[in-house]
C-alpha cells in the first residue's frame, strides 16, 4: 500500500507542476481533477477567454519508450472526452468555448521536471 500511496504523491506533485507550467503561460487553471462516472480529467484551463484547454498529465519514470502523446491511448482519448462531454453538459457557459485537448508530459529532472506540452495532441 505504501507504493501506491507514494505513486500518488509522485502523480500529484507532477500535475501541480503541470499546472504551475500553464499558469507561467497564462493559462487560468479553472478545475483539477475533475472525476465523474466516465473518467477523470487532471486540468480544465482557459487558454483565452474562448479557448477551454483540456490537459492530460503524464509522468514518465523514464524518456525511453515513446512520448507523452503516445502513452494516451486510444481508450484513454475516449475515456477523456467523455468526461470533458459530461463536463460540459454540467457547467454550459464552458460548452460555448472551443475546446483543444492537450498533453503535459513530464520527466524528473534535477529538482522539478522537463515539461514537454503538446497542445492538440488529440482530437475528440
Amino acid at each position: 500500500a505504501l507504493e501506491m500511496t507514494d505513486r500518488r504523491a509522485l502523480g500529484a506533485a507532477a500535475e501541480d507542476a503541470a499546472a504551475a507550467h500553464l499558469a507561467a503561460h497564462g493559462l487560468t487553471v479553472l478545475l483539477r481533477n475533475y472525476h465523474c462516472r466516465l473518467g477523470e480529467l487532471d486540468i480544465v484551463a482557459h487558454e483565452t477567454p474562448d479557448i477551454l484547454v483540456i490537459a492530460e498529465v503524464r509522468l514518465r519514470s523514464r524518456r525511453d519508450y515513446g512520448g507523452g502523446a503516445a502513452s494516451v491511448d486510444a481508450r484513454k482519448q475516449q475515456r477523456i472526452a467523455r468526461a470533458a462531454r459530461h463536463l460540459l453538459m454540467t457547467r454550459p457557459a464552458l460548452a460555448e468555448l472551443r475546446g483543444r485537448f492537450d498533453v503535459l508530459d513530464l520527466s524528473p529532472e534535477g529538482t522539478g521536471y522537463r515539461i514537454e506540452w503538446i497542445r492538440g495532441a488529440f482530437a475528440a
